[in-house]
């Protein structure tokens, strides 16, 4: 259970008894509940949506379940996907990757990834939704999101000399916790869309390991903003192939 209740305290702003208390280690054992994490998020849009659709059209359903999910989260993965963006956009070297990538100032490139990134989920779920689809995919996409960060976790170092927030997971993650959070993850996956879930795993998997690799190329590891990132990506992936699958 305290896993559970630290995975949640990490990876979003929903109140948990005793949460000052978790240290980096909490943390890093909690990533084996990142894809249940994922999945209880889920659940509360699930129930979001009931409220909503079909009362209003499918488009407007799509952004709103998508702010109540940055509310939700704290917008924590927006934010690492804006950060990366700008930092592997717009610097040369590791230095300077890293020191764009602490700024707060959102430049060009982050506000393209958030555009195109948070447009393409909301286009997928409304057509998701149209079809009766969505209360799945949404469960499945926000589980293999945060299932993708545990892996990268404990095969790739942190990045950053002075430490960070991302430290909690490459610290502290060993062969238990990506092992249990697989088997979550797979759970999740074939579950609720069968072989189509399998499909997306599979290419999470893929997806994860080649934006590491280019994390290594680059900055010779990850950071709580590259994982952050990652999920973002992953998520959008699944929408999207949930939909192409059909």
């Amino acid at each position: 259970m305290k896993r559970l209740l630290a995975g949640i305290a990490f990876l979003s702003r929903i109140p948990v008894p005793g949460a000052a208390t978790f240290d980096a280690a909490d943390v890093g054992r909690a990533t084996l509940c990142f894809p249940l994490v994922g999945a209880l998020l889920a659940a509360l849009l699930v129930g979001v949506r009931f409220a909503l659709y079909p009362l209003l059209p499918s488009m407007v359903t799509a952004y709103l379940l998508l702010a109540v999910y940055a509310l939700l989260t704290g917008a924590l993965h927006l934010d690492g996907l804006a950060d990366m963006a700008d930092g592997f956009g717009g610097g040369r070297t590791k230095e300077d990757v890293l020191r764009i990538m602490r700024d707060h100032v959102i430049g060009a490139y982050g506000g393209v990834a958030l555009l195109l990134t948070v447009g393409l989920k909301a286009s997928a779920l409304a057509a998701l939704l149209e079809r009766g689809q969505a209360d799945a995919a949404l469960v499945v996409a926000l589980a293999l999101g945060r299932w993708g960060s545990v892996p990268q976790g404990w095969l790739l170092p942190y990045a950053r000399r002075s430490g960070g927030i991302g430290m909690a997971i490459t610290d502290y993650v060993g062969r238990v916790e990506v092992i249990g959070a697989t088997v979550l993850a797979l759970g999740f996956a074939l579950g609720l869309m069968g072989w189509r879930g399998g499909v997306a795993l599979v290419m999470v998997a893929v997806v994860s390991a080649l934006q590491g690799l280019w994390c290594r190329k680059k900055i010779d590891g990850i950071t709580g903003d590259t994982m952050g990132a990652n999920t973002e990506v992953c998520e959008a992936l699944v929408l999207v192939l949930a939909l192409a699958l059909g």
